[in-house]
Protein backbone atom coordinates (compact mmCIF):
# COMPACT_ATOMS: atom_id res chain seq x y z
CA UNK A 1 0.00 0.00 0.00
CA UNK A 2 0.98 3.61 -0.03
CA UNK A 3 1.49 5.38 3.33
CA UNK A 4 2.78 8.37 1.38
CA UNK A 5 3.50 9.38 -2.21
CA UNK A 6 7.06 8.07 -2.14
CA UNK A 7 5.70 4.50 -1.99
CA UNK A 8 3.28 5.15 -4.84
CA UNK A 9 6.08 6.56 -7.02
CA UNK A 10 8.26 3.61 -6.01
CA UNK A 11 5.68 1.21 -7.45
CA UNK A 12 5.05 3.30 -10.56
CA UNK A 13 8.57 4.47 -11.43
CA UNK A 14 10.99 2.54 -9.20
CA UNK A 15 12.14 5.66 -7.29
CA UNK A 16 13.40 5.30 -3.68
CA UNK A 17 10.91 5.25 -0.81
CA UNK A 18 10.98 7.66 2.15
CA UNK A 19 12.37 10.50 0.05
CA UNK A 20 11.01 14.07 -0.21
CA UNK A 21 7.65 12.81 -1.46
CA UNK A 22 7.12 11.24 1.98
CA UNK A 23 5.97 14.66 3.19
CA UNK A 24 2.70 14.08 1.29
CA UNK A 25 0.85 11.54 3.41
CA UNK A 26 -1.68 9.41 1.52
CA UNK A 27 -4.35 9.69 4.20
CA UNK A 28 -4.04 13.47 4.35
CA UNK A 29 -4.09 13.70 0.57
CA UNK A 30 -7.27 11.65 0.28
CA UNK A 31 -8.83 13.60 3.13
CA UNK A 32 -8.28 16.75 1.08
CA UNK A 33 -9.82 15.06 -1.96
CA UNK A 34 -12.80 14.00 0.18
CA UNK A 35 -13.37 17.56 1.40
CA UNK A 36 -13.17 18.87 -2.18
CA UNK A 37 -15.61 16.31 -3.60
CA UNK A 38 -18.03 16.74 -0.69
CA UNK A 39 -17.78 20.50 -1.21
CA UNK A 40 -18.80 20.09 -4.86
CA UNK A 41 -21.87 18.04 -3.88
CA UNK A 42 -22.79 20.67 -1.28
CA UNK A 43 -22.29 23.48 -3.81
CA UNK A 44 -24.76 21.97 -6.28
CA UNK A 45 -27.32 21.27 -3.57
CA UNK A 46 -27.13 24.82 -2.25
CA UNK A 47 -27.63 26.14 -5.78
CA UNK A 48 -30.69 23.88 -6.15
CA UNK A 49 -32.25 25.10 -2.91
CA UNK A 50 -31.57 28.68 -3.95
CA UNK A 51 -33.39 28.10 -7.25
CA UNK A 52 -36.38 26.81 -5.25
CA UNK A 53 -36.40 29.98 -3.16
CA UNK A 54 -35.57 28.07 0.04
CA UNK A 55 -32.22 29.81 0.49
CA UNK A 56 -31.89 33.57 0.18
CA UNK A 57 -28.82 35.82 0.10
CA UNK A 58 -27.71 37.69 3.18
CA UNK A 59 -26.63 41.31 3.04
CA UNK A 60 -23.68 42.83 4.79
CA UNK A 61 -22.06 46.23 4.90
CA UNK A 62 -18.49 46.42 3.68
CA UNK A 63 -16.04 49.30 3.79
CA UNK A 64 -13.80 49.78 0.76
CA UNK A 65 -10.84 52.09 0.50
CA UNK A 66 -10.06 51.99 4.24
CA UNK A 67 -6.57 52.28 5.69
CA UNK A 68 -4.55 49.03 6.02
CA UNK A 69 -6.06 46.66 8.58
CA UNK A 70 -3.29 45.91 11.04
CA UNK A 71 -5.01 42.83 12.41
CA UNK A 72 -5.05 41.37 8.88
CA UNK A 73 -1.46 42.46 8.29
CA UNK A 74 -0.38 40.77 11.53
CA UNK A 75 -2.28 37.57 10.68
CA UNK A 76 -0.61 37.41 7.26
CA UNK A 77 2.79 38.04 8.83
CA UNK A 78 2.27 35.22 11.34
CA UNK A 79 1.25 32.84 8.56
CA UNK A 80 4.28 33.88 6.53
CA UNK A 81 6.54 33.28 9.54
CA UNK A 82 5.06 29.80 10.01
CA UNK A 83 5.53 28.91 6.34
CA UNK A 84 9.13 30.05 6.36
CA UNK A 85 10.07 28.77 9.82
CA UNK A 86 8.48 25.31 9.63
CA UNK A 87 7.86 24.45 5.98
CA UNK A 88 11.26 25.58 4.67
CA UNK A 89 12.97 23.67 7.49
CA UNK A 90 10.85 20.61 6.71
CA UNK A 91 11.89 20.70 3.05
CA UNK A 92 15.55 21.10 4.05
CA UNK A 93 15.46 18.12 6.44
CA UNK A 94 12.80 15.91 4.86
CA UNK A 95 15.01 12.82 4.89
CA UNK A 96 15.52 13.17 8.67
CA UNK A 97 11.88 13.78 9.64
CA UNK A 98 9.84 10.59 9.79
CA UNK A 99 6.49 12.19 10.68
CA UNK A 100 5.94 15.66 9.15
CA UNK A 101 2.68 16.16 11.09
CA UNK A 102 4.27 15.39 14.45
CA UNK A 103 7.15 17.74 13.54
CA UNK A 104 4.93 20.83 13.24
CA UNK A 105 4.46 21.58 17.00
CA UNK A 106 8.15 21.10 17.74
CA UNK A 107 10.54 24.03 18.23
CA UNK A 108 12.87 23.32 15.29
CA UNK A 109 12.64 25.69 12.34
CA UNK A 110 14.46 28.05 10.01
CA UNK A 111 14.42 31.47 11.75
CA UNK A 112 15.77 33.43 8.79
CA UNK A 113 13.20 31.94 6.42
CA UNK A 114 10.50 32.66 9.01
CA UNK A 115 11.43 36.33 9.22
CA UNK A 116 11.55 36.61 5.43
CA UNK A 117 8.14 34.95 5.16
CA UNK A 118 6.63 37.28 7.78
CA UNK A 119 7.98 40.39 6.03
CA UNK A 120 6.89 39.14 2.60
CA UNK A 121 3.29 38.20 3.41
CA UNK A 122 2.71 40.90 6.01
CA UNK A 123 4.24 43.53 3.73
CA UNK A 124 2.20 42.38 0.75
CA UNK A 125 -1.06 42.62 2.72
CA UNK A 126 -0.16 46.14 3.92
CA UNK A 127 0.76 47.27 0.38
CA UNK A 128 -2.40 45.73 -1.12
CA UNK A 129 -4.60 47.61 1.38
CA UNK A 130 -2.56 50.80 0.99
CA UNK A 131 -2.84 50.97 -2.81
CA UNK A 132 -6.64 50.55 -2.62
CA UNK A 133 -7.02 53.23 0.06
CA UNK A 134 -9.36 56.10 -0.84
CA UNK A 135 -9.34 59.67 0.53
CA UNK A 136 -12.81 58.98 1.91
CA UNK A 137 -13.63 55.27 2.54
CA UNK A 138 -16.98 54.11 1.12
CA UNK A 139 -19.55 51.80 2.64
CA UNK A 140 -21.27 49.40 0.23
CA UNK A 141 -23.92 46.73 0.69
CA UNK A 142 -23.03 43.27 -0.62
CA UNK A 143 -25.29 40.27 -1.14
CA UNK A 144 -23.85 36.80 -0.53
CA UNK A 145 -25.69 33.61 -1.48
CA UNK A 146 -25.12 30.43 0.58
CA UNK A 147 -23.49 28.63 -2.36
CA UNK A 148 -20.80 31.35 -2.36
CA UNK A 149 -19.87 30.24 1.15
CA UNK A 150 -19.44 26.57 0.16
CA UNK A 151 -15.67 26.42 0.53
CA UNK A 152 -15.73 28.38 3.79
CA UNK A 153 -18.22 25.83 5.10
CA UNK A 154 -16.06 22.95 3.83
CA UNK A 155 -12.94 24.35 5.52
CA UNK A 156 -14.78 24.92 8.81
CA UNK A 157 -16.16 21.37 8.65
CA UNK A 158 -12.71 19.92 7.88
CA UNK A 159 -10.89 21.77 10.67
CA UNK A 160 -13.49 21.22 13.40
CA UNK A 161 -14.01 17.66 12.17
CA UNK A 162 -10.29 16.90 12.50
CA UNK A 163 -10.31 18.40 15.98
CA UNK A 164 -13.28 16.28 17.01
CA UNK A 165 -11.85 13.13 15.41
CA UNK A 166 -8.57 13.60 17.25
CA UNK A 167 -10.21 14.27 20.62
CA UNK A 168 -12.52 11.24 20.29
CA UNK A 169 -9.61 9.00 19.32
CA UNK A 170 -7.56 10.23 22.28
CA UNK A 171 -10.25 9.19 24.75
CA UNK A 172 -11.84 6.11 23.19
CA UNK A 173 -9.88 3.58 25.27
CA UNK A 174 -7.80 3.33 28.44
CA UNK A 175 -4.63 2.94 26.36
CA UNK A 176 -5.45 6.01 24.27
CA UNK A 177 -6.12 8.08 27.39
CA UNK A 178 -2.84 6.98 28.96
CA UNK A 179 -0.94 7.89 25.80
CA UNK A 180 -2.63 11.28 25.62
CA UNK A 181 -1.90 12.05 29.30
CA UNK A 182 1.76 11.08 28.92
CA UNK A 183 2.30 13.18 25.78
CA UNK A 184 -0.73 15.38 24.97
CA UNK A 185 0.97 17.59 22.37
CA UNK A 186 2.75 14.75 20.58
CA UNK A 187 -0.38 12.58 20.59
CA UNK A 188 -2.64 15.35 19.34
CA UNK A 189 -0.37 16.34 16.47
CA UNK A 190 0.62 12.82 15.46
CA UNK A 191 -0.37 11.69 11.98
CA UNK A 192 -2.45 8.79 13.24
CA UNK A 193 -5.49 8.25 15.42
CA UNK A 194 -8.77 9.65 14.11
CA UNK A 195 -12.31 8.66 15.15
CA UNK A 196 -15.00 8.98 12.49
CA UNK A 197 -17.82 9.88 14.86
CA UNK A 198 -15.64 12.45 16.59
CA UNK A 199 -15.13 14.03 13.19
CA UNK A 200 -18.88 14.00 12.53
CA UNK A 201 -19.62 15.62 15.90
CA UNK A 202 -16.87 18.23 15.60
CA UNK A 203 -17.71 19.07 12.02
CA UNK A 204 -21.43 19.37 12.82
CA UNK A 205 -20.79 21.78 15.70
CA UNK A 206 -18.42 23.86 13.58
CA UNK A 207 -20.83 24.13 10.65
CA UNK A 208 -23.79 24.87 12.95
CA UNK A 209 -21.86 27.79 14.41
CA UNK A 210 -20.98 29.07 10.93
CA UNK A 211 -24.44 28.85 9.38
CA UNK A 212 -26.09 30.46 12.40
CA UNK A 213 -23.56 33.27 12.22
CA UNK A 214 -24.48 33.86 8.57
CA UNK A 215 -28.23 33.29 9.04
CA UNK A 216 -28.52 30.24 6.79
CA UNK A 217 -31.64 28.11 7.58
CA UNK A 218 -30.50 25.11 9.60
CA UNK A 219 -32.93 22.52 8.27
CA UNK A 220 -32.27 23.38 4.63
CA UNK A 221 -28.53 23.20 5.24
CA UNK A 222 -28.95 19.82 6.93
CA UNK A 223 -30.66 18.41 3.84
CA UNK A 224 -28.13 20.01 1.49
CA UNK A 225 -25.24 18.53 3.47
CA UNK A 226 -26.59 14.97 3.87
CA UNK A 227 -25.47 13.56 0.47
CA UNK A 228 -22.18 15.46 0.69
CA UNK A 229 -21.41 13.95 4.10
CA UNK A 230 -22.00 10.41 2.84
CA UNK A 231 -19.91 11.02 -0.29
CA UNK A 232 -17.07 12.64 1.66
CA UNK A 233 -16.95 9.70 4.07
CA UNK A 234 -16.82 7.21 1.20
CA UNK A 235 -13.87 9.00 -0.41
CA UNK A 236 -12.12 9.49 2.92
CA UNK A 237 -12.18 5.76 3.57
CA UNK A 238 -10.15 5.30 0.38
CA UNK A 239 -7.35 7.05 2.26
CA UNK A 240 -7.68 4.53 5.09
CA UNK A 241 -7.49 1.65 2.63
CA UNK A 242 -4.52 3.00 0.67
CA UNK A 243 -2.46 4.00 3.71
CA UNK A 244 -3.36 1.06 5.92
CA UNK A 245 -4.08 3.22 8.96
CA UNK A 246 -5.33 0.41 11.19
CA UNK A 247 -9.04 0.69 10.39
CA UNK A 248 -9.06 -2.80 8.96
CA UNK A 249 -11.09 -5.80 9.96
CA UNK A 250 -10.53 -8.93 11.99
CA UNK A 251 -8.74 -11.96 10.58
CA UNK A 252 -10.65 -13.07 7.50
CA UNK A 253 -12.37 -16.44 7.43
CA UNK A 254 -11.96 -18.98 4.62
CA UNK A 255 -12.91 -17.56 1.24
CA UNK A 256 -16.22 -19.13 0.14
CA UNK A 257 -16.45 -21.09 -3.09
CA UNK A 258 -18.98 -18.64 -4.56
CA UNK A 259 -16.64 -15.64 -4.25
CA UNK A 260 -15.97 -14.28 -7.75
CA UNK A 261 -14.30 -10.95 -6.95
CA UNK A 262 -10.51 -10.43 -6.58
CA UNK A 263 -9.02 -12.24 -3.58
CA UNK A 264 -7.87 -9.01 -1.88
CA UNK A 265 -11.48 -7.88 -1.56
CA UNK A 266 -12.10 -10.81 0.77
CA UNK A 267 -8.81 -10.87 2.67
CA UNK A 268 -5.92 -8.42 2.47
CA UNK A 269 -2.50 -8.21 4.11
CA UNK A 270 -1.99 -4.40 3.87
CA UNK A 271 1.69 -4.36 2.79
CA UNK A 272 3.60 -1.23 3.87
CA UNK A 273 0.74 -0.18 6.12
CA UNK A 274 1.23 3.02 8.11
CA UNK A 275 0.33 1.41 11.45
CA UNK A 276 3.53 -0.65 11.61
CA UNK A 277 6.81 1.15 11.05
CA UNK A 278 10.45 1.73 11.99
CA UNK A 279 10.93 5.07 13.79
CA UNK A 280 13.84 7.49 13.41
CA UNK A 281 15.75 5.63 16.15
CA UNK A 282 15.45 2.34 14.30
CA UNK A 283 12.92 0.90 16.79
CA UNK A 284 10.15 -1.35 15.51
CA UNK A 285 6.51 -0.42 16.14
CA UNK A 286 4.60 -3.51 15.08
CA UNK A 287 1.23 -5.00 16.01
CA UNK A 288 1.02 -8.65 17.02
CA UNK A 289 -0.16 -9.69 13.57
CA UNK A 290 2.50 -7.71 11.65
CA UNK A 291 5.07 -9.62 9.62
CA UNK A 292 8.30 -8.08 8.31
CA UNK A 293 8.67 -7.91 4.52
CA UNK A 294 12.06 -9.52 4.04
CA UNK A 295 14.56 -7.53 1.99
CA UNK A 296 12.59 -4.28 2.06
CA UNK A 297 14.51 -1.44 3.74
CA UNK A 298 11.84 1.26 3.91
CA UNK A 299 10.25 2.70 7.03
CA UNK A 300 6.98 0.84 6.40
CA UNK A 301 8.17 -2.72 5.83
CA UNK A 302 5.48 -5.01 7.18
CA UNK A 303 2.31 -6.78 6.13
CA UNK A 304 -0.41 -8.47 8.16
CA UNK A 305 -0.50 -12.17 8.82
CA UNK A 306 -3.13 -13.56 8.91
CA UNK A 307 -4.88 -11.46 6.32
CA UNK A 308 -7.87 -9.37 7.42
CA UNK A 309 -11.15 -8.11 6.01
CA UNK A 310 -10.51 -4.82 4.09
CA UNK A 311 -13.28 -2.96 5.93
CA UNK A 312 -12.32 0.53 4.63
CA UNK A 313 -12.91 -0.77 1.10
CA UNK A 314 -16.26 -2.24 2.16
CA UNK A 315 -17.28 1.09 3.69
CA UNK A 316 -16.31 2.99 0.55
CA UNK A 317 -18.51 0.73 -1.55
CA UNK A 318 -21.44 0.81 0.88
CA UNK A 319 -21.30 4.57 1.38
CA UNK A 320 -21.12 5.23 -2.35
CA UNK A 321 -24.29 3.16 -2.71
CA UNK A 322 -25.92 5.06 0.17
CA UNK A 323 -24.86 8.35 -1.39
CA UNK A 324 -26.61 7.23 -4.58
CA UNK A 325 -29.75 6.50 -2.56
CA UNK A 326 -29.71 9.92 -0.88
CA UNK A 327 -29.01 11.67 -4.18
CA UNK A 328 -31.85 9.80 -5.89
CA UNK A 329 -34.51 10.61 -3.27
CA UNK A 330 -33.42 14.14 -2.38
CA UNK A 331 -35.90 15.84 -4.75
CA UNK A 332 -38.79 13.67 -3.54
CA UNK A 333 -38.47 14.72 0.09
CA UNK A 334 -41.28 17.11 0.95
CA UNK A 335 -40.52 17.82 4.62
CA UNK A 336 -37.41 19.93 5.12
CA UNK A 337 -34.88 18.24 7.40
CA UNK A 338 -36.02 14.71 6.67
CA UNK A 339 -33.16 13.86 4.32
CA UNK A 340 -30.60 14.57 7.04
CA UNK A 341 -32.35 12.26 9.51
CA UNK A 342 -32.49 9.55 6.82
CA UNK A 343 -28.74 10.06 6.42
CA UNK A 344 -28.25 9.51 10.17
CA UNK A 345 -30.22 6.26 10.03
CA UNK A 346 -28.32 4.93 7.01
CA UNK A 347 -24.99 6.01 8.49
CA UNK A 348 -25.77 4.30 11.80
CA UNK A 349 -26.89 1.04 10.17
CA UNK A 350 -23.82 0.91 7.93
CA UNK A 351 -21.39 1.53 10.76
CA UNK A 352 -23.12 -0.82 13.22
CA UNK A 353 -22.77 -3.81 10.92
CA UNK A 354 -19.24 -3.04 9.73
CA UNK A 355 -18.16 -3.00 13.39
CA UNK A 356 -18.96 -6.72 13.58
CA UNK A 357 -15.91 -7.53 11.45
CA UNK A 358 -13.73 -4.54 12.33
CA UNK A 359 -10.85 -4.34 14.83
CA UNK A 360 -11.85 -2.04 17.68
CA UNK A 361 -11.64 -1.65 21.45
CA UNK A 362 -14.50 -3.31 23.29
CA UNK A 363 -16.61 -1.86 26.10
CA UNK A 364 -18.12 -4.18 28.73
CA UNK A 365 -21.19 -2.79 30.49
CA UNK A 366 -24.61 -4.00 31.63
CA UNK A 367 -23.68 -7.57 30.77
CA UNK A 368 -23.05 -6.85 27.07
CA UNK A 369 -19.98 -6.17 24.97
CA UNK A 370 -19.95 -3.43 22.37
CA UNK A 371 -17.69 -0.84 20.78
CA UNK A 372 -17.88 2.93 21.08
CA UNK A 373 -18.83 3.16 17.39
CA UNK A 374 -21.64 0.59 17.81
CA UNK A 375 -23.11 2.61 20.67
CA UNK A 376 -22.97 5.85 18.69
CA UNK A 377 -24.37 4.09 15.61
CA UNK A 378 -27.41 2.93 17.59
CA UNK A 379 -27.87 6.45 18.96
CA UNK A 380 -27.74 7.86 15.42
CA UNK A 381 -30.44 5.46 14.26
CA UNK A 382 -32.61 6.41 17.24
CA UNK A 383 -32.00 10.14 16.72
CA UNK A 384 -32.73 9.83 13.01
CA UNK A 385 -35.93 7.86 13.64
CA UNK A 386 -37.09 10.28 16.33
CA UNK A 387 -36.30 13.23 14.07
CA UNK A 388 -38.44 11.81 11.26
CA UNK A 389 -41.34 11.20 13.64
CA UNK A 390 -41.15 14.73 15.06
CA UNK A 391 -40.94 16.33 11.61
CA UNK A 392 -43.91 14.31 10.34
CA UNK A 393 -46.03 15.17 13.39
CA UNK A 394 -45.12 18.82 12.99
CA UNK A 395 -46.00 18.70 9.28
CA UNK A 396 -49.40 17.07 9.98
CA UNK A 397 -50.19 19.62 12.68
CA UNK A 398 -49.39 22.53 10.35
CA UNK A 399 -51.42 20.93 7.53
CA UNK A 400 -54.42 20.45 9.83
CA UNK A 401 -54.39 24.09 10.96
CA UNK A 402 -53.73 25.54 7.51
Amino acid sequence: MYPNLSYLFHDLFGTPVDNGLAAIQMFGLMLGVAVFIAGLALFFELRRFESLGMLLPTTQEKTIGAAPNWWAVTANALFGFFMGYKVVYLIQHISDISDPVAFLPKAEGNLVAGIIGAIALGGYKWYDDYRQQLPTPKKVIEQTYPHQRTWDIAIVAALTGLLGAKLFASFESAEAIAEFVSDPIGTFFSGSGLAMYGGLAGGTLGVMWYIRKHKIPVRVMMDAAAPALMLGYAVGRIGCQLSGDGDWGIAAGPQPAWWFLPDWMWAYDYPHNVSNFVDERGLLHYADNAEVIEGFKGKYNSRLEPKVYPTPFYETVMCLILFGVLWAIRKRIKITGSLFFIYLILNGIERFFIEKIRVNDKIHAFGITFTQAELIAVLLVLIGSAGLVVLNLEHRRKSATA
